[in-house]
């Protein structure tokens, strides 16, 4: 037993070794091949869009000044401002965006620096205590979206549906009462590279008559996905997103009481919701739950970043992730290949499965733009790590609602110990790991189960505050 226990030791040691040495090698071409894909996108679209377009290779600043809004840097950290007509926004860029530690980009920032430093134009900044405000002209107003897609996005009908109609909102697809006498509604979130079409191609034909006379059931597709606007020039910031929300669901559907179920990215749109409308809230289900509590000392962005996208060629999960979150450009190349080309890698699926496999799934992950992917995953997922542990303080502490958290055990993007962090954070919520499930499998092909749960969870919510409201009734 002790050979043989040693043995399986020496061979698992001897596999992360070789994964860590590949993963090395890997990633330093991939690096490399991302610096030169930078100029041949520079290149492209000076030649085809007449216009060099910025990234965050080099300037930052310039990369988000570009969107018409107000850079402003203090002392290492990054906001942007946007002034609208009755207010002002401040609003967080993740610093992920600008700051992806590899070894071409911190040689060639340094080079760069470098030369900076030895011109004297009155240009470069001399102390990191002064706020240094750029101003693109002619752009300062409220949320602009430029219809017009890039060269290497999608311009089929689908993708730019929102275009052709003159919409502003998030595409909302609804189900159950039509209008204002249900007693709850319900709120669905997607994930990352996802749409509406994860819940109302898989849980929606499965509620129950009853749920369905009882609730107004809303599945929206984020900004920048689906059907949904994908303007070029969002940043995609959490404000952004909740105010779409709002905008498109909340505000015009006369949205007074409300449950939440979200998938992975979607559950931080979830809890910033939740925080916002405490009262309206009836209950929250979230679905592996994207939450790394950051250790003292440790960068809140960059410490996710490095969990969510590990830099490793395996298990391959963990390799898109990490293709999509420290490459934007390769990112952006496949983005080209894959999405602007959805249609015909959907048919080619339906072609070589014999039509026997739904492409629902394929239509949310090839349908938005680059801009909006990128941003989005930077923006939610990472610039928010220093935001989770208040949104989740303030669940525990001023919110009544259930708390109901489901995550698959075969989940290899988001570790199972996610939906146990937040229960440490939140002790009322009720975790269920389902066995033999991952990130997709924990809704699609047991949305019949899933369906059934959700609805118990929602009559549990109801009854829950009628009693309570009849001690109340009581007691007075």
């Amino acid at each position: 037993m002790g050979v043989m226990y040693k043995t399986k030791s020496f061979l698992s040691l001897t596999g992360r070794v070789i994964i860590k040495v590949v993963s090395f090698i890997v990633f330093s071409l991939l690096d490399l091949l991302d610096f030169l894909l930078c100029f041949v996108y520079k290149v492209a679209d000076f030649y085809i869009e007449a216009e060099w377009k910025p990234c965050y290779c080099f300037s930052a600043k310039e990369a988000i000044t570009s969107s018409g809004k107000i850079f402003v840097s203090e002392q290492g950290e990054s906001k942007i401002i946007r002034l609208t007509s009755t207010k002002l926004h401040l609003e967080e860029i993740s610093d992920t965006l600008y700051t992806r530690p590899c070894l071409v980009s911190d040689l060639s920032k340094s080079t760069v620096n470098e030369l900076k430093r030895l011109k004297v134009d009155g240009t470069i900044i001399q102390s990191c205590e002064k706020i240094k405000i750029e101003m693109l002209q002619g752009k300062i107003g409220g949320q602009q979206f430029h219809p017009i897609p890039r060269w290497s996005d999608c311009d089929c009908k689908f993708c730019t549906s929102w275009t052709s109609c003159g919409r502003d909102t998030l595409f909302v697809k609804a189900e159950g009462l039509k209008d204002h006498k249900a007693r709850e509604d319900v709120l669905f979130i997607h994930g990352f590279i996802s749409s509406s079409a994860f819940w109302t191609e898989t849980l929606f034909p499965n509620f129950s008559s009853a749920a369905k006379s009882t609730y107004r059931l809303f599945a929206i597709d984020l900004l920048g996905f689906g059907r949904s606007p994908k303007p070029t020039d969002s940043l995609y910031t959490l404000r952004e997103h909740l105010d779409m929300i709002e905008k498109s669901v909340i505000e015009p559907k006369n949205v007074k009481s409300f449950h939440i179920v979200a998938h992975s990215l979607g559950c931080i749109l979830a809890l910033a919701l939740a925080v916002k409308y405490p009262k309206s809230i009836k209950s929250l289900t979230l679905l592996a739950p994207p939450y790394f509590p950051v250790p003292k000392g440790e960068e809140a962005t960059q410490y996710v970043i490095r969990r969510v996208a590990p830099r490793r060629v395996w298990p391959l999960i963990a390799f898109g992730a990490s293709m999509a979150c420290w490459y934007e450009h390769i990112s952006r190349t496949i983005c080209l290949l894959i999405c602007k080309n959805h249609r015909l890698w959907e048919f080619l699926t339906k072609l070589v499965t014999r039509n026997r496999m739904r492409t629902f799934l394929l239509e949310g992950f090839f349908c938005h733009t680059h801009n909006a992917a990128w941003h989005t995953l930077h923006n939610i997922i990472c610039g928010t790590a220093s935001k989770l542990d208040g949104y989740l303080e303030a669940v525990h502490h001023h919110l009544k609602c259930d708390v109901h958290i489901f995550h698959g055990k075969d989940d290899e993007l988001i570790p199972v110990e996610c939906s146990y962090n937040v229960q440490s954070k939140v002790p009322r919520a009720k975790v269920k790991v389902v066995e033999n499930k991952d990130h997709i499998t924990i809704v699609v092909g047991r949305q019949k189960t899933f369906a059934r749960e959700l609805e118990e969870i929602w009559k549990g919510s109801s009854d829950d505050d009628s009693a309570s409201y009849d001690n109340i009734q009581n007691y007075q």
